[in-house]
């Protein structure tokens, strides 16, 4: 699902979430490398990309943070909270009353909600569709055989046309790559949902196979049939490096329905 249709869809959603919550003050969306979705109607586009550019600091500490999924800044007049939801990033700005268990409730249930929504949500596009009105329909004339033709008239004539180009079969991809890695938790605010890291080395070897096709996504096959594709980047900590693993968030793993120390076959997809 584009941008567009989450930005529609969630904007809309914070502004409702303020008239249900009247102690959230603020609140906006954005991605993992800082690009604004979302925003309520009362909050200037200028002062959230302000505040993400302040955060910057503490998510590069958070990062290295395991199961870290949510940061609460307190003031004198104020809370800022900022949450990891299904790989946005939501900050919610609430006054200093607020009752923080009905915040959290409100903003958990709602954003995942709408989020489902909009990614089952796929309009069929009617743009080259022309409309009943506009379609022609040519009725064939026949002539008597009798029938002497005008003297404008010219006889039809029929020709068999050279197509304009010769296709050529696309040359096949070679078989894609199963490798076979252990699954290591992987954690942290700043952690995308459905990202899964592996080994640079591996992502690198699959690269040259396919002649510098792009790889930026994998799909992950357990040993009793269950399958998922997600997005991957390589592992960042040296520690892990050349050890055969797959780093793979909780979320991945409930789909799965498997756990650290488990096996599954994972293989690159080409784009």
């Amino acid at each position: 699902m584009n941008d567009e249709l989450y930005s529609f869809a969630l904007k809309n959603t914070l502004t409702e979430i303020q008239n249900i919550c009247s102690d959230i003050k603020n609140a906006f969306m954005f991605k993992e490398d800082g690009e604004v979705i979302a925003g309520d109607a009362n909050t200037p586009e200028k002062t959230i990309v302000q505040v993400i550019d302040a955060l910057e600091g503490i998510f590069e500490k958070a990062d290295v943070l395991d199961g870290v999924e949510a940061i609460t800044l307190e003031g004198t007049k104020g809370k800022l909270i900022v949450s990891n939801i299904n790989g946005f990033y939501l900050v919610t700005v609430a006054s200093g009353k607020a009752d923080m268990k009905y915040v959290n409730t409100v903003t958990r249930v709602l954003i995942p909600t709408v989020l489902r929504l909009a990614e089952n949500f796929n309009p069929t596009s009617l743009k080259n569709s022309p409309p009943e009105s506009e379609t022609k329909i040519e009725t064939p004339t026949f002539r008597n055989e009798n029938t002497p033709m005008a003297e404008t008239e010219e006889p039809e004539e029929f020709a068999i046309k050279e197509p304009s180009e010769i296709l050529k079969p696309e040359p096949s991809l070679p078989e894609a790559p199963v490798n076979q890695l252990i699954v290591e938790n992987l954690g942290g605010l700043l952690v995308p949902s459905d990202t899964v890291r592996i080994d640079n080395e591996t992502l690198v070897q699959w690269t040259e196979l396919y002649e510098g096709g792009k790889i930026e996504s994998v799909e992950i096959q357990t040993f009793d049939g269950k399958v998922t594709q997600c997005k991957v980047k390589p592992i960042k900590e040296t520690k892990y490096e050349g050890k055969g693993i797959v780093q793979m968030p909780e979320k991945v793993q409930l789909t799965l329905e498997i756990r650290k120390g488990e096996l599954v076959r994972v293989k690159p997809l080409i784009e």
